[in-house]
């Protein structure tokens, strides 16, 4: 019962502080993205009834994590283009200590809890399991277990936060844009060269370089959106019906992606149209679909959306015989874990986020004082 009150709570807050800081509808989004990664997770799992979802949609937990890389860019690079605007400099370590303590503590508890599970021999773990999913390695390792195997997408998330602060600070915003765009550029070039040259299993690891094609979409959507919402065929073809289409060309495209030709042109196609929609719905936040998309219902979910992905695997598991897996209390664990995580962890870690970033604020202003 408490749990349900904490949500309604977050909910509630959310809904008063949304106008003010919080861009709407990416928490919808979010929802959206994370219901995608657990439906293509529950498939397979005891009691689940079988769908050809699939064959429809292609990999869709899959597409889940291209929406949440676009909106992973386009989130950093606005919150780091806003602090450039508002304080004239770009700091690494307050960013740096926002991250760690938004990520770590839910992240190494969940850890925490899968070596204690592969010591009670209740999971078994693959030898690097552990050294990549504790460095944020995983994405380079190929013969990991399916208890961190999607820890492979925080991992290129956390490349992602180490370097693009970083290159926006020593490069500017202007032509850490241009970086942006090469990456774009290379990740399908970099996709086509390991499905050609790569005979093993290697050749679909998701390195970097061949995965980031997501997050510069975003960064680029975030760089370029004050230009963009002063040309007026950009606003046109935001509030047009043409946007419905969209989500139509992402789900045929990304049938497509298992194929060296999908994901080398399909691809960058998919990160565009994801990155189209997003901005419609945080323009169009006051329509049918921005209603939906900031209800409580998705508001919720979307605030869990970390904490749900990161814990769902030890129960969404098509490979496990055990009670816990099999669907619906598979489902219903995950959310339970996620809600005690986030509750337990995140929250009061976000509070003091808060409090670290105004002693930083005052500290600041003091010597500026002196």
């Amino acid at each position: 019962m408490r749990i349900v009150e904490n949500l309604l709570r977050v909910s509630i807050d959310y809904g008063k502080d949304m106008t003010r800081s919080r861009i709407p509808s990416l928490d919808g989004l979010r929802a959206v993205a994370i219901a995608f990664v657990l439906l293509g997770h529950l498939r397979g799992t005891r009691g689940f009834p079988d769908s050809d979802l699939e064959y429809w949609l292609g990999n869709y937990s899959n597409l889940g994590v291209l929406v949440f890389f676009v909106i992973s860019g386009y989130l950093i690079t606005t919150l780091l283009i806003q602090e450039q605007a508002n304080t004239g400099r770009i700091s690494l370590r307050l960013f740096y200590a926002r991250r760690a303590i938004r990520i770590f503590p839910a992240y190494y508890a969940f850890l925490a809890v899968v070596v204690a599970a592969s010591a009670l021999e209740w999971i078994q773990l693959h030898r690097f399991d552990l050294i990549t999913a504790a460095t944020y390695t995983v994405n380079y390792y190929a013969d990991r277990s399916w208890y961190v195997g999607h820890l492979w997408s925080l991992a290129v998330e956390e490349q992602f936060y180490l370097l693009w602060p970083l290159t926006l600070k020593l490069l500017g915003i202007r032509r850490g844009m241009w970086v942006a765009a090469a990456m774009f550029v290379a990740s399908p070039i970099t996709v086509g060269a390991m499905r050609v040259l790569i005979k093993s299993d290697l050749r679909d690891l998701p390195i970097f370089p061949a995965v980031a094609g997501g997050l510069a979409v975003g960064c680029l959507l975030a760089g370029f959106r004050p230009w963009l919402w002063t040309q007026r065929w950009y606003l046109w073809l935001l509030d047009s019906y043409l946007m419905l289409t969209l989500p139509a060309v992402i789900i045929l495209l990304n049938r497509t992606r298992s194929s060296t030709v999908g994901a080398v042109f399909g691809e960058p196609i998919i990160y565009v149209c994801i990155a189209l929609t997003m901005d419609s719905c945080i323009r169009n936040y006051g329509n049918a679909i921005g209603r939906a998309l900031n209800s409580r219902p998705l508001v919720m979910i979307g605030v869990l959306s970390y904490s749900i992905y990161l814990w769902q695997q030890l129960f969404l598991n098509r490979y496990s015989s055990s009670p816990w897996a099999e669907f619906p209390v598979n489902i219903f664990a995950a959310m339970a874990v996620a809600c005690v995580s986030y509750f337990a962890f995140e929250q009061p870690l976000m509070k003091l986020r808060t409090r670290f970033k105004a002693v930083h604020k005052s500290a600041k202003e003091d010597a500026g004082g002196r």
